[in-house]
């Protein structure tokens, strides 16, 4: 029932929330979510290479200083304890002893030492595993990778559906991408341009750091007979 003067079929109007400015609370989703730079948008200049761990070098050295240290360590506490000393260092001492430094063992001696120290000094200035290309960063803190081989089989992939390709050869390095294609029909010219413009798309979309130059080569199969 209504009550007198109360208009019948009214609506009662329902409380909103009212937007206050500076109320954090009332900022949307979206105004509040970073963007995501895009592979085109990405810094890809900064993505450098993947490093390697070195582990099997870094074992063996430490391994043969390991067993030197010890076995000289071992050594002096025997001649410290009364011992003689061991054939090797006495065998060692008196060598170097008697040679001169422009004797042919000692040249090959340091020639290999120094071999084997600008060996480790290379290892630990250079990133290694090449066979990774680095791939341009579209999210913070991934450092993604796409290895040579797989690389090279989607641009072989891509040149293959190419009409008037029958074979293609590619050759990924990290700078350049080789390709050699067979072309049994079309001029060669129009099957080169069409080669170039595939590729060119596939290299863009692998979304490498520092997409690789291409070289594109097409020629005839060989005649049989």
């Amino acid at each position: 029932m209504t009550e007198p003067g109360e208009p019948t079929g009214s609506t009662r109007r329902m409380p909103t929330a009212e937007h206050h400015e500076g109320d954090a609370s009332a900022e949307t989703p979206s105004a509040a979510r970073e963007t995501v730079p895009t592979l085109e948008q990405g810094d890809g200049d900064r993505t450098g290479r993947f490093w390697s761990a070195r582990r099997i070098p870094a074992a063996l050295v430490a391994l043969v200083i390991l067993g030197g240290a010890g076995l000289l360590l071992y050594d002096i506490a025997a001649v410290r304890a009364g011992h003689p000393a061991m054939q090797w260092r006495r065998s060692l001492a008196d060598g170097l002893a008697e040679r001169h430094l422009d004797d042919v063992a000692m040249f090959i001696g340091a020639g290999v030492a120094a071999a084997l120290g600008l060996w480790l000094i290379l290892l630990a200035l250079t990133p290694g595993l090449r066979h990774l290309l680095p791939m341009r960063r579209d999210r913070a803190g991934v450092h993604a990778g796409l290895d040579r081989t797989a690389a090279a089989l989607v641009l072989r992939d891509r040149a293959v559906e190419v009409s008037g390709v029958q074979s293609v050869r590619v050759g990924m390095g990290r700078r350049k991408a080789k390709v050699r294609a067979l072309s049994h029909f079309r001029e060669l010219d129009d099957v080169t341009a069409d080669l170039n413009s595939a590729l060119e798309k596939a290299v863009r979309e692998l979304g490498l750091a520092k997409p690789p130059a291409l070289s594109v080569q097409v020629h005839r199969p060989p005649k049989k007979g």
